[in-house]
């Protein structure tokens, strides 16, 4: 059957990688797109410093390149890498025309003001001031709800993906759709599609400390993981190093844009310490300055340390960071005349479902693009900026893949079956195991890891599975069992991943491997039907 204009593409998240997808693809088929919360709470409203863009004439394609890969430690794919940036210019101009309004400078390239961060060699970031994701996100949404062709549906959680094996018959594996939970009714739906994204994001909750959204509980991981397909490098996650350090706020994160401006970390004495970590110092990559952090915190006894930019003056921090100046404000913190407390915090996840340039998974039928992916782009560490950047990209061609090959198939899919289960006398089981796994993953699964830690965390979660499982074979399903049951999925894949690298590389540090081996591959785990999970060391291509 060949693609026709009523052929539904359901796009799972509602972030800048969701948008993007569906923006480039209501022009010629209807888009549904799912999202657990509100359409406001997706990460990319989180993201403050912005977007790069090799635009100025000091800058370049391999400059660019270069920065992806100095950061990546190696495992940068070089092809991926130059295609993303090739397109960086063109992904900055799109949203311009979508409305989002960056922060002007009539000198700059496209007028734009472009600043620098962290493993960045020359001012290629374009920012709307310091809320760049939130700008975007507004723009593009307002766009979405807008559009004749898309219908928004809030508080809608995929369950799993509707596979081959649903429909119990002798073919090839492929997507013919998805489950999805309306969480206000309590109901789940079968939604056929001609295409399937995976738009979810990170697993960032599978932390104790976060700067995710409640949203980061690697669902897009988790599913796409449940049908067979690979995931690669999941021991690389980011610790954003600087997240605000205070009581009623646990999630709030201070951008490095900050720290690009001239901001420096502080000991309470007032001793700079980076300079004594790297010659970088404070533009040091994120997991250098995180290890540093890190490091220091254990050394001297200290919950947090201090970020110091009352140097850079009242003006210029309430012109460029008004959001931080007046969240800290309110809480007590004029960051003009005081330095503010930060703690390392679990940012981003740089592996996931693996993929190639058009956003294509193991499986026909199923798409995956942004946080929730793993093309090769950002190795064992994420150049700073690049994350929104590859959503755009990539968002792009994944929809022109879906233009040309997506098809609805005519099958009968299976309805949702819980005529076995019954709802659940109490949720205490949920929310102890929720926080049992977030604190064995910070203490066990953090910053710096030893064979020991991973071994004892992949033993409790080996237990936790199988009290969630039990749980979900046995009651009706809601968003948070759901939510568990995907962290769960996805912390065993971090644990795996991260026992099989045996070197210390960008984000994953070992005491027992500190040193980085000479050659190194990603790593790539594979499930295959019938058999016990497997991780090797291999390329990505598909």
């Amino acid at each position: 059957m060949n693609a026709t204009r009523n052929d539904p593409v359901v796009i799972v998240g509602a972030g800048l990688a969701g948008l993007t997808v569906a923006l480039h693809l209501a022009a010629t088929r209807p888009v549904v797109v799912l999202a657990k919360r509100s359409l406001g709470e997706a990460a990319t409203a989180w993201a403050q410093g912005g977007i790069v863009g090799v635009l100025g004439s000091d800058d370049s394609i391999d400059s660019h390149v270069r920065d992806t890969q100095d950061a990546g430690a190696g495992l940068v794919d070089e092809g991926t890498a130059r295609f993303i940036a090739e397109h960086s210019a063109a992904a900055i101009e799109w949203l311009v025309a979508q409305g989002v309004p960056f922060s002007p400078d009539p000198q700059g390239p496209l007028g734009l003001h472009l600043t620098r961060e962290g493993g960045h060699a020359v001012r290629r970031i374009a920012h709307a001031a310091d809320a760049t994701g939130k700008a975007i996100h507004d723009a593009l949404l307002a766009q979405v709800r807008q559009h004749p062709n898309i219908e928004l549906r809030e508080r809608w959680m995929a369950v799993d993906l509707v596979t081959s094996r649903h429909l119990k018959r002798d073919e090839p594996p492929r997507c013919y759709g998805v489950y999805a939970l309306d969480i206000d009714r309590g109901h789940v739906e079968t939604l056929p599609a001609a295409a399937v994204v995976l738009a979810t994001g990170g697993v960032g909750k599978v932390y104790r400390y976060t700067s995710n959204p409640d949203t980061a509980t690697g669902d897009g991981i988790a599913m796409a993981w449940r049908a067979g397909c690979r995931v690669g490098n999941m021991e690389f996650i980011q610790f954003h190093p600087t997240c605000l350090y205070h009581p009623q706020e646990r999630s709030f994160l201070i951008t490095e844009a900050l720290r690009g401006e001239g901001a420096h970390l502080k000991l309470p004495d007032g001793t700079r310490f980076m300079p004594a970590h790297d010659a970088r110092a404070e533009l040091a990559p994120r997991d250098i300055v995180a290890r540093a952090i890190d490091f220091e915190m254990k050394k001297h006894g200290l919950d947090h340390v201090w970020l110091d930019a009352t140097h850079l003056g009242a003006a210029f921090l309430k012109e460029h960071f008004p959001t931080i100046h007046a969240r800290c404000l309110a809480l007590g913190i004029d960051i003009t005349r005081q330095p503010i407390p930060v703690v390392p915090a679990a940012h981003y996840t740089c592996g996931g479902v693996v993929t190639d340039l058009q956003g294509r998974t193991d499986l026909p039928g199923l798409y995956a693009v942004g946080e929730s992916t793993y093309t090769g782009l950002h190795g064992a560490n994420r150049l700073a900026s690049n994350s929104l950047l590859e959503c755009v990209v990539l968002g792009r061609t994944t929809a022109q893949d879906i233009e040309t090959h997506a098809r609805l198939e005519e099958a009968m899919l299976p309805p949702w079956d819980e005529s076995q289960v019954e709802d659940a006398d109490e949720q205490v089981v949920i929310s102890h195991n929720w926080d049992e796994l977030r604190l064995l993953m910070w203490n066990y699964v953090g910053i710096v890891r030893t064979t020991r830690r991973l071994e004892r965390a992949l033993h409790r979660i080996h237990l936790l599975r199988s009290e969630i499982d039990d749980y979900y074979s046995n009651f009706r399903v809601t968003r948070d069992l759901l939510e568990l049951r995907n962290l769960v999925e996805c912390a065993e894949l971090i644990v795996r991943s991260a026992l099989v690298r045996h070197e210390s590389r960008g984000l994953h540090y070992s005491r027992d491997f500190p040193r980085t081996l000479p050659v190194s591959f990603p790593t790539i785990l594979t499930r295959p039907a019938g058999r016990r999970l497997s991780a090797t060391h291999q390329g990505c291509g598909l």
